[in-house]
């Protein structure tokens, strides 16, 4: 009768159909492969070298088999989970800060409506009035404070078309081309009511030509 090669991990020895006793196989269940370390899952034993390992003796008996064991994988499985989350990217400024749109100061679907940046600018004539009047308004909604820039600190226009980079040192009165506004959106027509030319495309629009001078600003509730 032809002999059968036992597939269990660890016996690789040969029987037949009518000799194959209980305990004539001794063997291993799986083994577990981790930063060079070769382990046995059943026994625990382990080496990091790949020889020595094979040699460790089976730790448990049974019957031969041709059936080819199911070698689990909880290493790759281990592997995986770590990798599933993904690391937040890091930016220095924030998407608002990053579109030319809102760089630009009109209407931006991904961030929202400008305007909302300049409600502030209602507590511009808090001062004007007496404090004891409306002291809680002014501990929620304070004046905003005109920060201290050096001359040589690059800054972004936020006047309407303009959304260049400048310095205050190198700011003057016809240094700003830009747009008073507002910008107009009405069926389907997009342009500035300052210098009364709309057209269809957001292309088109954003390459208007503007049509007035003036100082960069780089403060948004001005």
């Amino acid at each position: 009768m032809e002999r059968l090669r036992c597939q269990r991990i660890g016996c690789n020895g040969t029987f037949t159909e009518d000799d194959n006793p209980e305990g004539s196989c001794t063997y291993h269940e799986s083994p577990l492969f981790h930063d060079g370390m070769k382990q046995w899952s059943c026994c625990k034993k382990k080496s990091h070298d790949f020889s020595l390992f094979l040699e460790i003796p089976g730790c448990k008996t049974g019957k031969h088999t041709t059936e080819k064991p199911v070698i689990a994988k909880p290493s790759a499985t281990q592997n995986k989970a770590v990798a599933a989350p993904a690391p937040a990217p890091m930016t220095n400024a924030s998407p608002k800060e990053a579109c030319p749109r809102c760089r630009q100061g009109f209407f931006c679907s991904d961030h929202g409506s400008q305007p909302k940046e300049a409600i502030p600018k209602a507590s511009n004539t808090v001062p004007s009035v007496p404090l004891e009047s409306n002291t809680d308004a002014q501990e929620d909604h304070p004046a905003p404070v005109k920060k201290k820039v050096d001359i040589n600190e690059p800054q972004i226009c936020k006047n309407k078309g303009c959304g260049k980079t400048f310095k205050e040192k190198e700011n003057h009165d016809t240094a700003c081309s830009y747009h008073p506004g507002p910008a107009v959106f009405h069926d389907r027509m997009r342009g500035w009511k300052c210098c009364d030319i709309h057209v269809k495309e957001f292309d088109e629009f954003m390459s208007i030509p503007p049509c007035s001078k003036g100082w960069h600003n780089a403060d948004p509730v001005s």
